[in-house]
């Protein structure tokens, strides 16, 4: 939905409220209008922020080159859209991506506000990311893996044998940025506890970006400053 400029401008001065939600997910849903963008949040955290959303934006500067071709993009926990609004807005990429989304509500305010206004491909499918990586028969260039609950990445996708799944269903020179956690130190130690405990044991080239409160990983070296 297009932004109106009036609201756009005063958006830089304070957060507009555009809707206040809930559903079978999440307790409490919140679309903001801050500076100039949609940004989508729940009580405890930040789910979706256009080109604001730092964690993913820091992370595609940082990929080299030559791991910046890709075409065919599964994205695990759509949100509002943020990245592939940056893809395009900030880096210029059009793209085909499937978006698994499991919460009705969070399509519902995607398809309305943000969806629209992209130019590139996207299918979006209401699914539990987890049955959907087991069904899945396409390859992708690009799995991103950015599902919470509120704050929780549920333990399911922490286990081997989804990972040895995502390695499944992607192509050959494919790679995977998986979204953790990195805001304060127990956060950083369960995050590089389970990078060192299962992610590595999948991915033995895994590496792990530090971007502002998250760790991004990677089952390559695709990062040209890693940890």
């Amino acid at each position: 939905m297009k932004i109106k400029w009036w609201q756009k401008l005063l958006s830089y001065i304070k957060p507009i409220n555009i809707v206040q939600t809930s559903s079978d997910y999440n307790d409490y849903l919140e679309l903001n209008l801050v500076n100039g963008r949609y940004q989508l949040c729940t009580e405890e955290a930040i789910y979706s922020y256009a080109d604001k959303y730092d964690n993913f934006k820091l992370a595609f500067q940082q990929i080299r080159t030559e791991y910046l071709n890709f075409e065919n993009i599964l994205m695990l926990g759509f949100g509002l859209g943020s990245v592939p609004f940056m893809l395009e807005k900030l880096f210029k990429k059009h793209f085909r991506m499937v978006g698994i989304e499991i919460d009705d509500e969070i399509i519902y305010l995607a398809s309305k506000y943000v969806i629209p206004d992209l130019k590139s491909e996207i299918n979006m499918i209401r699914a539990d990311a987890y049955s959907f990586v087991y069904q899945c028969s396409e390859k992708f260039d690009l799995i991103i893996v950015d599902v919470f609950q509120s704050d929780v990445i549920p333990e399911v996708f922490e286990n081997e044998d989804f990972l040895e799944q995502l390695s499944e269903i992607l192509s050959p020179t494919g790679y995977i940025l998986y979204n953790r956690l990195a805001f304060n130190e127990e956060d950083k130690a369960t995050s590089k506890q389970f990078f060192n405990d299962h992610f590595l044991k999948i991915f033995p080239d895994a590496t792990i970006l530090p971007t502002r409160g998250n760790y991004m990983l990677s089952d390559k070296d695709v990062f040209i400053k890693a940890m």
